[in-house]
């Protein structure tokens, strides 16, 4: 085989050198999903992720980018790296991330969640769709680009390149931002960035995602006594802070299920494609009998609207429980901020409810986390254009839609602020059966051979448009 930098891009030779690829890259996945990389000390060594990241540097770099780990602010490594292209070619960003989700309860997976496991065609474990099953895409793409020509050859991508794999997304701490806020010459550096974190609308439908809401986590702590008193002797007259606690979330929704916090709007409406009642009932595993919470459609209420979400409880679990009032219970609130929102007027918002509604005059104290704002893609450009033909492409003709994200991903907007003029599009390899974030995760490994044919081919045909003119390139750390 010989490269193939011509444009348009031969979509039979490059679809069969990924054919061709596709066991090395469900291998090295299987290798991948094999290190337990949750970036929480309190969960697993970090030494494992730190494992990983060598992993990476070292797939990247015998492919020919100089990567190197970078340390960032909370402590985790980014993997970068920066290869030029040939002279007048565009530089394009390829994101992922390399950190998996806990585990969650272990004897809810059906194989061990670190052992890449085939069932019914798809591949089961943690991070084989989040985001390991991208990172492999992204390896497998610039192996078909490259073909035979060696990695170190000049010519070997017709575009520059500049990699970057997070080592700390899933934990939110924005450590990747602060490190390219104060490394923005590096991130300028690209015409396109390739963020490779997001998800198709359904199996076999290429989808390039064009909005992502904002996040803000909340944690709310009540405080009612000094210390538990016996249930007997003071309940009933005493004030539970678990109670009131249960009190207050309940007000955070009307009995349609609709958000119910004053400043917070809730009739947004999504314009583009919709999200199918049933399979959406389907997709998310609902229980025969159980309604969906909220009116409007259901893409309003994914991708439109604001959402807030009860991910835990500070109170004594029922196994081991005493027949006592509690003095102090706590709650952690996610809250999801569509585009166009102000994140923060919305989080002061909830703040603001919280304490308002608090009964019996118990104490009560909000503290949010980073604030995550909302992402909105420009979808006028090229690199936008030449993505979803590719995309087409190596779907077989299915057409690309557009479709938002209900999840968040804070670095894009960061991006978007230091390198106002690159293009940013979002795509990625999980479906809805993947289950990210949940037990049970998986991917459909002919969803990594079409994104990463998708991939190659946009590399090959966004090389011919060239590069805007950026004046003076800065050098990228080493």
């Amino acid at each position: 085989m010989t490269p193939n930098t011509d444009t348009p891009a031969d979509r039979e030779l490059l679809g069969a050198r990924i054919a061709e690829l596709m066991p090395r890259t469900l291998a090295e996945l299987a290798e991948l999903v094999a290190i337990p990389s949750i970036a929480d000390e309190r969960v697993v060594d970090p030494a494992e992720c730190v494992r990983a990241a060598e992993w990476v540097r070292a797939a990247f770099r015998a492919e020919g980018i100089p990567a190197n780990l970078e340390l960032t602010p909370d402590g985790s490594y980014a993997v970068i790296g920066h290869r030029p292209g040939p002279e007048g070619a565009p530089t394009v960003l390829l994101y992922c991330h390399y950190d998996v989700q806990p585990i969650l309860d272990e004897h809810e997976w059906l194989s061990p969640p670190f052992e890449l496991t085939e069932r019914d065609g798809r591949l089961y474990g943690r991070g084989s769709a989040d985001c390991k099953g991208n990172l492999v895409a992204h390896l497998t793409a610039l192996r078909a680009l490259r073909g035979d020509t060696v990695a170190d050859d000049p010519d070997a991508y017709p575009v520059g390149l500049l990699l970057v794999a997070e080592g700390s997304e899933e934990q939110g701490r924005a450590s990747l931002d602060r490190y390219a806020e104060a490394h923005p010459d590096l991130f300028r550096l690209a015409d396109a960035m390739l963020i490779q974190d997001a998800s198709n609308f359904a199996n076999g439908v290429p989808t390039i995602t064009t909005s992502l809401r904002g996040a803000v986590d909340v944690v709310v702590t009540v405080d009612a006594l000094e210390a538990s008193l016996h249930s007997g002797e003071f309940g009933g007259a005493a004030p539970d802070a678990l109670a009131a606690l249960i009190r207050m979330l309940a007000t955070l929704r009307d009995e349609r299920g609709d958000l119910a916090v004053p400043g917070i709007a809730t009739d947004q409406v999504w314009p583009g494609v919709q999200y199918d009642e049933q399979a959406f009932r389907d997709d998310a595993g609902m229980r025969a009998g159980t309604e969906r919470l909220g009116s409007g459609t259901i893409a309003d209420q994914l991708w439109a609207r604001p959402t807030l979400t009860v991910l835990g409880i500070d109170a004594p679990p029922v196994v081991g429980a005493v027949a006592a009032i509690q003095p102090r219970a706590a709650a952690k609130l996610n809250l999801r901020v569509p585009p166009g929102a102000d994140a923060a007027a919305l989080r002061d918002a909830l703040i603001a409810h919280l304490h308002a509604v608090a009964p019996w005059g118990v104490g009560v104290t909000a503290t949010a986390g980073e604030l995550g704002l909302p992402f909105s893609a420009d979808t006028s450009g090229d690199a936008f254009r030449v993505l979803s033909g590719a995309l087409t492409d190596a779907y077989d003709g299915v057409a690309t839609v557009t479709s938002g994200g209900g999840g968040s991903i804070p670095l894009t907007t960061t991006l978007a602020r230091i390198n106002p003029d690159a293009e940013i599009v979002l795509l990625g390899v999980p479906d809805p059966e993947s289950r990210i974030h949940s037990t049970n995760e998986s991917v459909d490994p002919e969803e990594i051979r079409r994104i990463a044919l998708g991939e190659a081919l946009f590399l090959a045909r966004f090389a011919a448009l060239g590069s805007s003119d950026r004046g003076p390139t800065p050098t990228a750390r080493r």
